[in-house]
């Protein structure tokens, strides 16, 4: 492998609606069934070969457990600088866009020579190893409003997509811990993420995602405090918001959040998935 010049790769977040939890004995073929939404506020990386490895993000330097699993992957060394509009640790998919963000750069900066799927499937495996994400980097792959089908890497897992884009508002009032959510038991959750993919599936639309999303956040325990007060504001308000998995944060479709007297911060669907940059 060759140390090329510096590259930078892009990677929308992702807030998932609800989702179930399949664990194997690989990496790979490990992951979620279930759905979300990518957006247009991501995590810029930029990798650049150097002496030893080092990980910043927003200027800070950071341990990054699944970043420096896909540079050991990739058997490279090297400086990876991210940057984010997004809150950490809210469910926003951070870790999963700086890992496949790095995937895509490092393997332009090293002249790798991987597919976009070796790729994928190289960050979703450190994602996995790390514990810090089950799905949120092959759907930050895909872009749009994704459905996770089948889990795990490209070569395993499978995705389809809600025809649909528009404005997303978002407010967030912290953080929850990904690993003690989907590192213990999951049963209950994951029976009701099953029953909300079956029924999204059935009729693939963005409100019927929405109303989904909010049945699956109460019947799995995790609705409470100020997420809950600003999920039924909203809908009292005649919009649509739903609970981010796995954080303290409510998403709302249009002006959803805007209307029930919130100040959010605002993106988009992200159309396209991760893109290195020219």
């Amino acid at each position: 492998m060759s140390d090329g010049d510096a590259a930078t790769a892009f990677a929308p977040g992702h807030v998932t609606g609800f989702f179930s939890v399949e664990r194997t004995e690989t990496p790979e073929r490990t992951g979620s069934r279930g759905a979300g939404i990518t957006l247009s506020a991501g995590v810029t990386t930029r990798v650049e070969p150097s002496d030893e490895t080092r990980v910043r993000l927003n200027g800070r330097e950071v341990a990054v457990e699944s970043v420096t699993r896909v540079l050991d992957a990739l058997d490279a060394t090297a400086a990876v600088s991210a940057e984010t509009e997004l809150p950490l640790g809210a469910g926003f998919g951070v870790s999963g866009a700086m890992a496949l963000g790095t995937a895509l750069a490092a393997n332009s900066a090293f002249d790798a020579g991987l597919s976009v799927n070796d790729l994928v499937s190289v960050a979703h495996a450190a994602e996995v190893e790390a514990g810090t994400g089950l799905g949120d980097v092959v759907a930050q792959a895909r872009g749009g409003v994704p459905i996770r089908v089948k889990p795990g890497a490209p070569a395993h897992g499978r995705l389809d997509g809600v025809p649909d884009a528009g404005r997303v508002e978002y407010v967030s009032f912290g953080g929850l811990s990904t690993s003690d959510v989907i590192g213990g038991d999951t049963a209950t959750l994951s029976a009701a993420g099953e029953d909300a993919l079956a029924a999204l599936r059935e009729h693939p639309t963005l409100p019927r995602f929405m109303a989904l999303s909010r049945e699956f956040s109460r019947e799995a325990g995790l609705l409470d405090g100020d997420v809950e007060a600003a999920v039924e504001a909203v809908t009292d308000a005649g919009g649509e918001a739903a609970m981010a998995m796995l954080g303290e944060t409510v998403f709302a479709l249009g002006t959803g959040l805007s209307d029930a007297g919130y100040d959010p911060e605002v993106c988009r669907v992200h159309p396209a998935g991760a893109t290195l940059d020219p």
